[in-house]
């Protein structure tokens, strides 16, 4: 099964909201079916209804990033759970998409389509990816961006755990600011020095 690719499913969605900046890119069938990325089968399903549907899963999906974050792993897990009692899988194996040197199928495990709609087929998908990324990497490589007003969810894959951006260009942006807060401060306190002997002076000359 290619963890990374369903999980992914989940960051796709949450993503798609920027609560912090007022924006939201999931307003249109069109929206949804590229939420899909090649799965065209499942996305032709699609329809307005899903626009709808496909908003509350988000809200869900991020509440289980944010407990993750905040270092509440129960909280995520209940969350996460309560998602896939509601939106069950399939698992089938499959080997019509890879072949081996010897056009052997590469047998490996996939999540079955039998949802009624396409938000049921997405969220199911999304949660078992995110399921078996929260099981088997832990729930803390679930985060939110740190780079404000970003906020949004990513999958820490690193070794040392070490991830807090969504992106590269998050964390330049993050470490510019702190940067740039660090030398006012500095000169701040430079300034402060320098009026210091001023004022000392100024007394013993009255």
């Amino acid at each position: 099964m290619e963890l990374a690719y369903y999980s992914d499913y989940a960051v796709r969605l949450v993503n798609t909201e920027q609560p912090e900046r007022g924006g939201d890119s999931l307003t249109s069938v069109e929206a949804v079916r590229e939420l899909f990325g090649p799965t065209k089968q499942a996305a032709r399903r699609a329809t307005e209804s899903d626009v709808t549907r496909l908003r509350t899963v988000r809200s869900r999906l991020r509440a289980v990033f944010e407990a993750a974050d905040r270092g509440d792993e129960v909280l995520a897990v209940d969350l996460l759970n309560a998602l896939m009692m509601e939106f069950p899988v399939s698992p089938q194996i499959s080997g019509h998409e890879f072949r081996d040197d010897d056009g052997r199928p590469k047998w490996h495990m996939h999540i079955a389509d039998h949802a009624a709609n396409a938000t049921a087929g997405f969220t199911a998908t999304a949660c078992m990816g995110l399921a078996f990324h929260l099981t088997e990497l832990g729930v803390d490589r679930l985060g939110i961006c740190e780079a404000k007003p970003c906020r949004n969810a990513y999958l820490d894959t690193s070794t040392n755990r070490s991830r807090r951006y969504c992106s590269d260009r998050c964390a330049t942006r993050a470490n510019v600011a702190a940067y740039r807060a660090r030398k006012r401060l500095e000169s701040g306190r430079t300034a402060e020095s320098a009026q210091a002997p001023q004022s000392s002076t100024a007394r013993g000359e009255r």
